[in-house]
Order: structure tokens, then C-alpha cells, then sequence
């Protein structure tokens, strides 16, 4: 009889007080809690206290930083003097980027497209032109950018901005026609306004079109030229308000850009021409060319080509100028790729492009737009990818990005997260990929190289595992909040290459991409690395630093769903495992069944969906193949999609289910040890149950309670195909998400409180072949196998779709080295347990609260020779608590469902602890973590929700409505880790990573980088030593004079609205604190200081300007009256 310490049981129910968070009830045979399962309830059983030292103090969720390309972008600046650049996007997002390490993400608001970017160059501020005709003024020196100023067109739309170098007026063009300008400091419309009907003659009859191009005359700050889309270019006199010269053409204008003298400006158009235009001669261009066009016959107009979109006059001090131009092709060349061509003296190179060209610009030595340009490169925004161009060397070679731009060149469709993993693991990774990088990239160092970066206070390594849809996975350096590519690893090349109408006969279950990565499990500490493809496969990876040249070994497993066997719910009397050898297929090449195509009219059988190479395969140090297993087709039906995948390198055992059943697999003797439905694994457990079961009479139980396994239905029918592409890899595969929410609000799910209190023989009686039981999680860990077990022994948890969890058996040698020659027997232990919704994940903790690590087999290089002479032993790390002379549960194990958390105290398989986590929704992705050396279970919700429970009272720590789940690529790709750490594919082409730690959150403002650093603006070539102390122009230009209330009035109210932003009070503090506090404090004095005598410059130009009027006047009075008599006057 087990004796109770009654101080210990008056303690529990002490602590759990309403409010406590933890709930629990008795648990017989492993059936569901029949406690009360609201917050308050405990467990009258014996355990110790553990002292949970997590509190909700300690959580706090915030936004990191996000990798990767910006999705779908739409506008480039670039800063010259501080050498950052900034992408806009669609969506309404700015990427900032500088040296690596510096990569910035802001938002917009109301989320429209960013039609432009200006950079106040040197200033750190950036003008945003929104879709929504919106202007705003961010300020970047401040680690998170904000608006500053916003303001808001209400009657015209912006089409073109253009921000003179070191001036505080904007020229804003519109539909209309209209220009307009913007002070930058207030970010108020001055009254300054040239009309269109104003700048074209009088005698034309046609609107010119939207404004497409604004500049100012690098020679003449007080000329602005105006490119309309019909052709019309207009010279603008600001001074005198009137156009000096008009400039007509017959095509359409795309772009303009000025040489440096200022004589001369060459225009982009629509029918694939360039002209150059002479200020002294605007009746017709100086020169025209079709650079892509067929040369004609003389006195005949060239063949059109497609549009030049964009076109760049750069001058060299030292060789001809160079003129960049995007499109412009030939329309007879239908098939090439888009191209950006470079024409240098007579040479023309035209460099194709993987992607469409968005937008590109030319980098330059000197931001003044008066002095030769002498470009040394060229960025080029494409839809998917970002290149920069040296211009320096004659082969036009491309730099090496430094930024994680290509996570997407493939489709990413899984994710994996280790922070804290082993610190040598990166070092080694790196090794091994960096012999495989491209070569043939310029020399010279990557030219965006502003801001600056340092390590921070974190200091633990990290590695982010993408898999993707063309079978290739990525490991990634994601230490220190940054993302650096590692190694790749192509699993694609186990495989033979598919002839043209083979896969359409044997690979049904797929359409595109066979090779798809659908599961990644990494065991850090052995190294040892496998993954799942949609085409119902698994691979095992060993690490090896040697070339090898070997065989691949491959296996084939028949997992098959019986509904014959589950009509009647009648124990069986026949025994579960009748014949091994014939229950399990044997270890055999794919050579005599993969070339086989069946032929129309045969059921296809044993026949696996792609085709292993069977002959001697060349594996570079890295990953090598040390195991493929396929399922194979059934009876006519294709293999169902792996749903679940687990590994344990100490056992040398893999296992992975889905629809049909499990499967567990001996990779070190490479042999199947289990291959069996997810029914018979309860048939065998009855037999050691030995506890008759009578079904209940609800036979109701799948078709009222199908609505709460919202995981369930992620996984389709065995008679589906299931589609892999792109765009399937990021949406539900049936039913949306708030459809399935839908569902779980109906009233049929009021009678599952009850369902899951029946035995599981009558629930399976009522099980379609529309609804099978999936495998959904897998767990190895040295534990209890049954109930009230003395020790501990390796054991498999299997959780299924159905909320059912049960324990295998696995019996391996006792001697080491009849590891490699005697059989290992798995067999299931009669133990199950349940739970509300599909079982999601496992985890075991100590009966001190430390949570328990898998063993694991400390890596060894298989390819090292001598090593391995040396000692053929492997080297185990178990793990495993210290044996106890007390009489009692040594072990807590925790399971999560989609609906609900458990904690099972071993070997009693007593319930402690019930959380339910929700009831109107379930769990995406739930992991236990260890945060401050504690452990905790993260959940994240389809409803957006992130909630951490305290371990092992599931005790509610966090509850935040963080991320409405709009897209099922954030279900699949989510994915948390210790430290605090998180993260998901938030677009196609861009991982976003949080923290839900408040001590990171805390120091995240010291982690990231500085997208401003103080820079002095480097002297023009042509100043003289007094405008050049003073920091004059060498202009009497005066815009504010011009465009100044004073002079131009107050623009229209409803013109234009202005908004205040929240960027300014943040602008303020953000400069005034850290380090750079007193520096910066000292800039904006040096600023006011500089302004005050620039004011007081103009000033003065202003009185001596009035002085020489007075004395022009003055003699022009003594000349007229200088010959005049007295009496004439």
C-alpha cells in the first residue's frame, strides 16, 4: 500500500489556488483525466515539489529582424555618401540595407505600394512616395526608423519626386501634369505651382500626360527640366515663372537623365530610341539612336524595339561616358531574358537577367550632379533577386551579396530553428560549404557598405535548416540576429533524373516538384541529419569530412490501411506479430521494381514513387546518403504523405508515420523493423492490456469531433493527388482557415467532452476510410514503456491525429557490439494515453524539474580510417537521471495536442497537470523550450496566438494575439527554439524572426545596426575657398526666396493634408541616448549653428543683391536726365 505524506498533499492543494493555471485528474490505463480539467484543479497523488523559477516577467514578444529578398519590390534609392540603399515594396515596406549586418525592415501603415524613394543625402532621412499619394519624411538616425512627417495629396496623384542634392525643397509631380514643391523641414506645400497649361504653348490642343521626369539643371540650379509622357520636355525658368525651352518628340518618355555640363540631356522612349538633346538646339535632337534595332537602308527610319524604361548618362574624367539603359530589346527576340545593356564608347554588353528588371541605378564617386560621375557600379533591383555590377573591370563582373537574398531560389516549404546548438557546428559547416561557392566574382569589395554593426551581448550560436521545393536544403548562420549562408545540401542527387512521360506514370501522388522537402530532423550533437519528401521518402545523412564513392542503400516499406479490419470491434484473437519475416519486406536494391512501369489496366504494386541511382555514387565531404526508405504503392493506391518523422542516433533507429501507419527502421544494420497500421498497434495492445473493452454508444466519435482536429485535414485523402507546386505549398490543402473555425464552433463538438472518456476499440469502429488516424508526432527518449516499470528503457511515444499517444518498446542489444549483427526488437507496450485534438508534440522532465535531452550518439567521422582503427566503439550519451531507491514516479512526461497540454507523471501514468489551450481554435506548432535554464511549452494558435505555459504545472506565462493566421505559410514554416527565440516565413522570399524574452527584447536596440553614421559631405571640385568655407552653392539661386510663404503664399488647404508623424518625440530620445548621445547632440548644435550663419549668408546676398539694384537704378536716373536742360525737366 503506497504511503501519502499528507503535508505534501495539503501543499498541492495550497498551490493550486484558483488562478494557479494548472488543472489535472486521475488517469487509469492511460485513458483521458476524468479530473476537473478548469484551472484549480490537482492531483492527489505523491510528488515532490518542483520550484518553477519562470514567471510571466520574464516574456515579452517582439520583432527581431527579417531576412531575405524584399517580396515583390517597386523602387530604389540610394545614398552616396553614406552608402546605404533602400528597396520599397508592394506592400508598403522599406528594406535598408548597409554594410552585412545592417539590414533594417520599416512599414507603412496603411500599406500601399512605395511608388519612389529619396534619400536626403548625408542627412539620414529618406522621403517615401506611397500609391496612396501619400509623401513621408522617415528619420534613419535612430535604429528603428519612423515617419517623421506625412502629407497626404487629396486632389492629385503623385507620378514623380525628385530632391535636389543639399536642398530642403521637393519637386513632386503629378497625373495632372502639376508640379509642386514640398519643404522638406515643415513638410509643407509651398505656393509655388507650375501648372501644366503654364509650361506647354498655348497652341497646343493636347494634354502633355503625367509628369515622368523632374530635374534640376546641373549647371543652372534655378532651370528645372520637366519630362511630360507624351514627349514634351520643358525647360522651367523658376526665377521667372516661364518656360525657356520646349522640346517635342513623336514617341512617348520614359526616362531623362542630364550630362554633367548641363548642355546636354539624353531621353529614354517608348519605341526603343535614345535621343540626345542640345539646350542650344531643342528643335530636334542632336542624336538619335535604336541601340537594339535593325540598321535600315539611308533615308529610312530604324525598326522599333520594345520600350527603354530607364536610361543613365554617366561621364568618365579619363575614357568615354558610359550610357545604362533597361529593355530596348528587339521584338523577334521573344524568348530572351530581360537585359540591361551598357554601352561604353562602342562597345555595347548587354547582360541578361534571370528576373525582370524593376528598377536599377548607377553608382557614383561624387554626389554632385555638376562634376564628372565616374560610376564603378550598377545595382540592379529584379523582381527576385538584387545584383550589383562592377563597372571597373571590362567584363562587367558581379559582386558577391553578401545578404541572404537567395533563401527563395528555391520554394522554401519547411523550416527548422536550433539556437544554443553546439559552437564548432558552424565553423564546420562553413568549411565544407565554402568550397562549393561560385566563383567568378568581382574583387572588389562590396560597395553598399554604409552604417555600422557590432556582435551585441548575445553570444550563442544559432543555425536556421530551410528546406525547399527543389529537394536542396540550406543551413544558415543566424548568430547574432544576422542570416549567412553555410552549406548546401541537394537530396535531389540520390535520385535518377526523370525521362520526359516516366514520372506521369509512376509518380502520382505529385505534380511538380517530386523532390520537395516536407520534414527536417537534425540531431545537432551526432550530426546526424534526416528528411521526408513529398513523394513519400526519407533520407538519412551521416557527416562526414572525406570524399567517398559508394552505393546508396535503399529500403522499401508497405504501410497499408486495412478498413476490413476495423469493421467489428471485436478483440481479435489471431496474434499481432504472426511472422516477422514475412510481416516485414526485406533489404533490397530498387533495380527490379522502380524501372518496372506498370502498364495501363495492371494494379500497380511495390512500385515507389522515384528511383534510386543504383549505381556507384561520388559524395563530397558534407552530408552523404546513408539510407533511403520509400514507401511503395499498394494495391493500386499511391503512398500516403509522411505526417510525422523522428530519429535517434544512440538507438540507430528511424521512425515516421502517416495516414496508413509506422513505420521504424534499423539504419545502422538497415533493416525494417515495424511496419504496421495504426489499427493493428492497437490490437496488439489490447492483448497486454488484458482489460476487456465494450464500445460505447456513441459511434458518433470521428464525425462530431472531426471539426477539432484542425490538423487533421492538413493531410488529404490517399486517392488525392497532392500538388507541390509554389502555390500549394503555401495554402490549405482543403479548407481555408476561418472555414475550419468555423467548424469548431458547431454544435456537434458540445458531446466531446464525453467522446474521449470512451474505450478506443468502439472509436475505432467508427472510423471511415475518409478519416484514418495519421502518425502526428514521434519521440525517442529513454523512459518507462508500462505502467509502474522499475527502470527505464528505450522507449518510442507515437501520437496520433485521434489525441491517442502510445508507448513502443524497443529492445536492443545489451552488448555494443552485437549492435551491428543482433536484431532489435520493437514491440508495442499495451500503454496509451489520450488527448483532446492531434498530438503535436513530447517532451520528459526529471523529478527535479531539469528537462531531459534524447540520447545520442557523439559524432565520429564514418570515412576516418585511422579513427576508426583506433576504437570501432561508439560513444553514447544517455541522458538519463541517476536510479533512485524510492518507490515512486521518477519521470513527467508532457504532450501537447492541438487542443490541449497534459503532463503524465511515469511510470504511474498518473495525469498531474490538464491544461486546455483552446476551444474555438487549435495549435499550429507547440515546442518545449528551455529559456533562463528552465523549460516551458510554446504554442502558437491558428486564431494568431502565442502562449507559453511554465513547466510542469502548465502555468500561463504569456497570451498574445500576435499573428492572425492569413497564410498557411506561416502555419508550416513557424517554428520555435530555446533562448527565447522564433520564427516564420512571413513572405514568399522573407523570414521573420521574434523573441518572445523580454532580456532580449531589452537589448535588442544594442543588437541591431546603425543605419546612420556621422560623415563628413566630401568638398565639390569647383568650389571656390569662400563658398567652400561657407558652404555656398556658387549660385545666387535663393529657392527659399522662391518657393518661401513670403513669396509664394500658402498652397490650397485642400490640396494637401499634413499629417504628423510618431517618429519625431522617437527621433529625439533615440539621438539623445546610447552612446552616440553627446556626439549627436553636438551635430544638431554644429546643424543650428551652420543654419543660423546660412541665414545669415543669404541675408546678406539679399542686401547686397538690393544694394546693387539701387545703384543700377540710380545710374540708369543719371544717365536719362544727364542731357537735359534745367528746362527740360
Amino acid at each position: 500500500m503506497k504511503k501519502f505524506n499528507f503535508r505534501k498533499v495539503l501543499d498541492g492543494l495550497t498551490a493550486s489556488s484558483p488562478g494557479s493555471g494548472s488543472s489535472s485528474g486521475s488517469n487509469s490505463s492511460g485513458g483521458a483525466g476524468t479530473g476537473s480539467l478548469h484551472p484549480g484543479g490537482t492531483a492527489g497523488v505523491l510528488r515532490e515539489e518542483i520550484q518553477e523559477t519562470l514567471t510571466s516577467e520574464y516574456f515579452h514578444i517582439c520583432k527581431t529582424v527579417r531576412h531575405g529578398f524584399p517580396y515583390q519590390p517597386t523602387a530604389l534609392a540610394f545614398d552616396p555618401v553614406q552608402k546605404t540603399l533602400a528597396i520599397g515594396t508592394r506592400s508598403g515596406a522599406i528594406r535598408i540595407l548597409g554594410r552585412p549586418g545592417v539590414d533594417c525592415y520599416c512599414q507603412h501603415e496603411s500599406g500601399a505600394a512605395v511608388l519612389q524613394l529619396q534619400f536626403l543625402i548625408n542627412e539620414g532621412a529618406l522621403v517615401s512616395a506611397s500609391s496612396d499619394d501619400t509623401l513621408h519624411l522617415w528619420n534613419l538616425r535612430q535604429k528603428r526608423p519612423a515617419i517623421l512627417h506625412s502629407l497626404k495629396f487629396n486632389r492629385e496623384r503623385i507620378t514623380y519626386c525628385h530632391l535636389p542634392f543639399q536642398s530642403k525643397w521637393l519637386y513632386v509631380g503629378t497625373e495632372r501634369g502639376n508640379t509642386h514643391i514640398v519643404n522638406i523641414e515643415s513638410f509643407v506645400l509651398s505656393g509655388y505651382v507650375i501648372m501644366w497649361n503654364k509650361a506647354i504653348e498655348l497652341s497646343t490642343k493636347t494634354h502633355p500626360g503625367p509628369v515622368v521626369h523632374l530635374s534640376d539643371s546641373p549647371r543652372d540650379e534655378g532651370k528645372l527640366l520637366i519630362g511630360y509622357e507624351n514627349g514634351t520636355v520643358v525647360f522651367w525658368d523658376l526665377k521667372s515663372k516661364r518656360a525657356e525651352l520646349r522640346v517635342y518628340y513623336d514617341e512617348a518618355i520614359h526616362s531623362i537623365d542630364w550630362h554633367h555640363e548641363g548642355k546636354q540631356f539624353m531621353c529614354s522612349h517608348s519605341d526603343g530610341s535614345l535621343t540626345l538633346w542640345n539646350l542650344k538646339s531643342p528643335s530636334r535632337p542632336f542624336q538619335t539612336t535604336i541601340p537594339h534595332g535593325k540598321s535600315q537602308r539611308e533615308g529610312r527610319k530604324s525598326e522599333s524595339c520594345k520600350p527603354i524604361l530607364k536610361v543613365e548618362y554617366k561621364t568618365c574624367r579619363n575614357s568615354e561616358p558610359f550610357i545604362i539603359f533597361s529593355g530596348g530589346l528587339s521584338y523577334d527576340k521573344a524568348c530572351r531574358r530581360p537585359s540591361l545593356t551598357i554601352m561604353h564608347g562602342k562597345a555595347i554588353t548587354v547582360l541578361e537577367m534571370d528576373h525582370p528588371i524593376v528598377e536599377f541605378l548607377t553608382l557614383c564617386e561624387t554626389p554632385y550632379p555638376n562634376e564628372f560621375q565616374e560610376p564603378y557600379a550598377v545595382v540592379v533591383l529584379l523582381e527576385k533577386d538584387l545584383i550589383v555590377v562592377d563597372l571597373t573591370q571590362s567584363n562587367f563582373p558581379i559582386f558577391e551579396n553578401p545578404y541572404p537574398m537567395d533563401i527563395h531560389e528555391s520554394p522554401v516549404t519547411c523550416t527548422a530553428y536550433f539556437a544554443d546548438c553546439p559552437p564548432d557546428l558552424i565553423l564546420v559547416l562553413y568549411s565544407i560549404g565554402v568550397k562549393h561557392k561560385k566563383q567568378g566574382y568581382s574583387n572588389k569589395e562590396w560597395p553598399i557598405s554604409g552604417g555600422a554593426w557590432n556582435l551585441g551581448t548575445q553570444t550563442y550560436p544559432e543555425i536556421i535548416i530551410t528546406g525547399h521545393a527543389d529537394g536542396s536544403i540550406k543551413f544558415w548562420d543566424a548568430s547574432a540576429i544576422t542570416l549567412q549562408m553555410l552549406y548546401k545540401l541537394k537530396t535531389s542527387k540520390v535520385f535518377e533524373k526523370q525521362k520526359v512521360g516516366e514520372g506521369k506514370q509512376t509518380c502520382e501522388i505529385v505534380e511538380e516538384d517530386p523532390y520537395a522537402i516536407q520534414m527536417i530532423y537534425w540531431c545537432p550533437e551526432s550530426r546526424i541529419f534526416c528528411v521526408s519528401g513529398v513523394s513519400a521518402y526519407v533520407i538519412i545523412y551521416k557527416f562526414s569530412r572525406h570524399e567517398i564513392t559508394t552505393e546508396i542503400v535503399s529500403l522499401e516499406v508497405r504501410l497499408q490501411y486495412d478498413v476490413e479490419d476495423i469493421i467489428t470491434p471485436e478483440p481479435e484473437t489471431s496474434p499481432p506479430f504472426p511472422d516477422l519475416s514475412s510481416q516485414l519486406p526485406s533489404s533490397r536494391s530498387l533495380s527490379g521494381s522502380t524501372n518496372t512501369v506498370a502498364s495501363e489496366g495492371v494494379t500497380k504494386d511495390s512500385i515507389p514513387c522515384l528511383n534510386v541511382k543504383t549505381r556507384p555514387v561520388r559524395m563530397p565531404p558534407g552530408y552523404q546518403a546513408e539510407l533511403v526508405i520509400q514507401l511503395v504503392w499498394v494495391d493500386g493506391e499511391p503512398p500516403q504523405q509522411i505526417t510525422s518523422l523522428a530519429v535517434s542516433s544512440a538507438y540507430g533507429i528511424v521512425a515516421f508515420g502517416n495516414c496508413n501507419g509506422l513505420a521504424v527502421v534499423d539504419f545502422i544494420q538497415k533493416t525494417v523493423l515495424l511496419s504496421m497500421g495504426t489499427i493493428d498497434l492497437y490490437k496488439s495492445s489490447d492483448l497486454y492490456q488484458r482489460q476487456p473493452r465494450s464500445p460505447r454508444k456513441n459511434k458518433q466519435f470521428i464525425a462530431d469531433n472531426f471539426c477539432m482536429r484542425g490538423l487533421s485535414n492538413f493531410y488529404p485523402d490517399l486517392t488525392k493527388r497532392i500538388r507541390t507546386s509554389y502555390q500549394s505549398l503555401t495554402e490549405l490543402n482543403d479548407s481555408p482557415v476561418p472555414l475550419e473555425l468555423e467548424r469548431c464552433k458547431s454544435p456537434t463538438s458540445e458531446s466531446r467532452e464525453n467522446s474521449y472518456n470512451r474505450s478506443r476499440s468502439s472509436s475505432i469502429s467508427s472510423i471511415d476510410k475518409d478519416s484514418k488516424e495519421a502518425i502526428t508526432a514521434l519521440y525517442f527518449m529513454e523512459s518507462f514503456a508500462r505502467k509502474n516499470d522499475s527502470t527505464i528503457s528505450p522507449c518510442l511515444f507515437v501520437g496520433t491525429s485521434l489525441g491517442m499517444v502510445l508507448i513502443i518498446s524497443l529492445n536492443l542489444p545489451s552488448a555494443e557490439e552485437q549492435r551491428f549483427t543482433e536484431p532489435v526488437m520493437v514491440l508495442p507496450s499495451g500503454t496509451f494515453l489520450s488527448l483532446k485534438g492531434a498530438v503535436l508534440t513530447f517532451s520528459c522532465m526529471d523529478r527535479t524539474g531539469g528537462l531531459m535531452q534524447p540520447p545520442y550518439e557523439v559524432w565520429k567521422d564514418p570515412n576516418n580510417i585511422e579513427e576508426n582503427e583506433k576504437s570501432w566503439r561508439r560513444k553514447l550519451v544517455m541522458n538519463c537521471p541517476s536510479p533512485s531507491q524510492e518507490i515512486g514516479d521518477h519521470q513527467y512526461t508532457i504532450v501537447c495536442s492541438e487542443k490541449q497540454a497534459k503532463v503524465f507523471s511515469l511510470p504511474s501514468q498518473t495525469c498531474l497537470y490538464v491544461h486546455n489551450i483552446t476551444e474555438t481554435s487549435f495549435i499550429l506548432q507547440a515546442d518545449v523550450v528551455v529559456m533562463c535554464n528552465s523549460a516551458c511549452l510554446a504554442c502558437f494558435c491558428a486564431n494568431g496566438h502565442i502562449m507559453i505555459m511554465s513547466l510542469p504545472s502548465l502555468r500561463p506565462m504569456l497570451d498574445v494575439n500576435y499573428l492572425p493566421l492569413t497564410d498557411m505559410r506561416i502555419a508550416r514554416t513557424f517554428c520555435f527554439t530555446n533562448e527565447g527565440q522564433a520564427l516564420y516565413l512571413v513572405s514568399p522570399t522573407e523570414i521573420q524572426r521574434l523573441t518572445y524574452s523580454q532580456e532580449m527584447c531589452d537589448n535588442l536596440q544594442d543588437m541591431l545596426g546603425d543605419l546612420f553614421t556621422p560623415i563628413e559631405t566630401p568638398e565639390a571640385q569647383n568650389r571656390g575657398f569662400l563658398k567652400g568655407l561657407f558652404g555656398g552653392s556658387g549660385q545666387t539661386f535663393d529657392r527659399e526666396e522662391l518657393f518661401g510663404e513670403a513669396s509664394a503664399g500658402k498652397a490650397s488647404r485642400s490640396l494637401a493634408q499634413h499629417i504628423p508623424g510618431p517618429g519625431g518625440i522617437e527621433g529625439m530620445k533615440g539621438a539623445a541616448g546610447g552612446v552616440m548621445g553627446e556626439l549627436t547632440r553636438a551635430r544638431i548644435a554644429l546643424d543650428e549653428r551652420g543654419q543660423r550663419l546660412g541665414e545669415l549668408e543669404e541675408k546678406t546676398a539679399g542686401m547686397m543683391t538690393s544694394a546693387e539694384a539701387f545703384s543700377k537704378h540710380a545710374h540708369e536716373l543719371m544717365l536719362k536726365y544727364k542731357d537735359k536742360k534745367w528746362y527740360q525737366f
